[in-house]
């Protein structure tokens, strides 16, 4: 059994999740979903994921729309979104009622989620 932080990263584009799993893959335990119907069945099956990072733009369900399911169901875990389009009005809600812990923008900057991470570690260790 790992002791590494458990992490979830959603998007319908193959290539970004090679990516992201690219990126962090030495650091964190990176499972990938290529919907948010996939990712909710890994989260069903994965009760020691810590953090998710979820692609906006999607078919047959958005980002948000992901994270307005999964949040009441594992409140315990950060949700971020990821948005190549800026930050809109329904990102901005979804932040104003504590479903997202943020929005980062695509192409995703190393260090920004590493601090996202880091951001979710310590809020943790704190509480």
């Amino acid at each position: 059994m790992s002791n590494r932080l458990k992490l979830l990263f959603v998007d319908d584009e193959p290539i970004n999740l090679m990516l992201f799993q690219t990126c962090f893959g030495e650091s964190y335990h990176v499972i990938t979903a290529e919907s948010g119907a996939e990712a909710l069945k890994i989260l069903a099956e994965n009760s020691d994921i810590s953090v998710v990072f979820t692609d906006m733009k999607m078919p047959w369900m958005s980002g948000v729309e992901f994270a307005r399911k999964a949040k009441p169901l594992y409140p315990r875990i950060a949700f971020y979104i990821l948005t190549g389009y800026g930050l809109s009005e329904l990102i901005q809600q979804a932040i104003d009622d504590g479903v997202l812990n943020g929005c980062l923008f695509k192409p995703f900057d190393i260090d920004e989620v590493e601090q996202a991470i880091v951001d979710v570690v310590n809020a943790n260790i704190r509480s």
